[in-house]
């Protein structure tokens, strides 16, 4: 039973952290347990995909978010003629 109650603790801890989800002011309908799963499907999503710390991951592509392109096999290359 405690180690169910490790990995939940685990996951809100990430996205509380991760993505402020005690401060979201999303209330109404299903929003908030959509917003939910986007959150562990782009937490999932950066584990799959060797991220050794999700935060950190989060504010590369947050700054760059050009960054996730590759996270879905597209790739991106700038137009750096300036048009």
């Amino acid at each position: 039973m405690r180690g169910q109650w490790a990995i939940e603790n685990s996951s809100h801890h990430i996205r509380d952290v991760t993505f402020a989800e005690d401060a979201c002011t999303v209330h109404s309908g299903s929003a908030p347990r959509a917003m939910a799963t986007l959150r562990n499907l782009a937490n999932g999503a950066l584990k799959v995909a060797g991220a050794d710390n999700i935060a950190k991951t989060n504010r590369a592509i947050r700054d760059l978010p050009e960054r996730v392109l590759p996270f879905f096999g597209i790739s991106y290359e700038p137009d750096t003629s300036g048009n």
